[in-house]
């Protein structure tokens, strides 16, 4: 993981700390430069001012002078806030799916996620991590509205040795879902991995398409795919597909690449769900299971 940025801008204010006696008006100078730093490093406005008013809550009270407590009091701070952010409850997938396997039923997963974020990638990368672990997915490629897109998964399909089913370009998506779901159960396997359309997250129709979807598969798990990458829409993609159609945990791409660091933090607070893993390569096993305490360590300068 990089986030450099992201390191920067909390590591900022500790280094002034650090070195500096501080009188209330230059802590208050700090803490606002620290909230455009966090901004900066795409960290949504109002988790950066969360996050700075944890800090100045923190330190009320405190002699701010050099020598005193004062960094390990705001390291401590930012330890529990960031945690706070970013440690929901997770899911292990793999366990999942052989439970619910158990039981005689495939395992289904709906993936989200809007074009370019790596989503197809994405679940050719899960399907490898099933395959890895004993288990054979169906995938289902239902989006039947972007041109290629059904290729391009039954591509990954064929170099994984997993099965695909497939529509004709314009069908409903959902009829789709409901097909691989039930060539999975007639074949006992126990996961369906569902491909969805990913045009404009303020596409109406598209909302309602994925809404459809859900309707017909029931999933039981729902995955948004966010690029690290891309900021501030992946938040906003995050917060509009959790109100429109739910979501049950977040994969975050490309995050090997990216070096501001706070997508992570932002999609995690406005869906209140987990980060489930992270990408951190092209190859089908650069998925990485998200660690909230590396990350957060990380960003504090606690981990290398």
């Amino acid at each position: 993981m990089v986030f450099d940025l992201l390191k920067g801008a909390i590591g900022g204010l500790v280094e002034r700390i650090r070195y500096r006696s501080l009188s209330r008006e230059e802590l208050e100078g700090l803490l606002n430069n620290m909230l455009v730093d966090l901004i900066a490093a795409d960290v949504a406005y109002e988790v950066a001012e969360d996050i700075v008013e944890s800090v100045r809550r923190g330190l009320e009270g405190v002699k701010v002078e050099r020598g005193s407590r004062v960094e390990s009091i705001v390291l401590d701070v930012l330890r529990v806030k960031l945690l706070e952010l970013v440690n929901r409850r997770p899911i292990d997938i793999i366990e999942v799916v052989k439970a619910k396997c158990l039981k005689g039923e495939p395992y289904v997963i709906v993936f989200f996620g809007v074009n370019g974020v790596g989503k197809t990638t994405t679940i050719a990368k899960v399907a490898y991590m099933l395959r890895e672990n004993g288990i054979t997915p169906v995938l289902a490629a239902a989006d039947t509205f972007r041109a290629g897109a059904q290729e391009q998964l039954e591509i990954h399909a064929s170099r994984l040795g997993v099965p695909i089913v497939m529509g004709r370009y314009g069908s409903d998506p959902a009829s789709v879902a409901h097909d691989a779901i039930e060539y999975a159960r007639a074949r006992r396997l126990c996961a369906v991995l569902i491909d969805t359309a990913g045009r404009m997250h303020v596409d109406y129709d598209l909302m309602g398409e994925m809404r459809k979807i859900v309707r017909v598969s029931k999933p039981d798990l729902k995955i948004l795919v966010v690029d690290a990458l891309t900021g501030g829409d992946a938040v906003e993609q995050a917060r509009r597909f959790n109100e429109e159609v739910g979501v049950d945990g977040v994969i975050v791409a490309k995050v090997d690449a990216d070096v501001k660091g706070g997508s992570i933090l932002s999609v995690a607070k406005v869906t209140g769900k987990p980060v489930l893993y992270v990408g951190v390569g092209q190859g089908y096993q650069d998925l990485k299971p998200f660690n909230p305490l590396e990350y957060v360590d990380t960003i504090l300068g606690l981990k290398p």
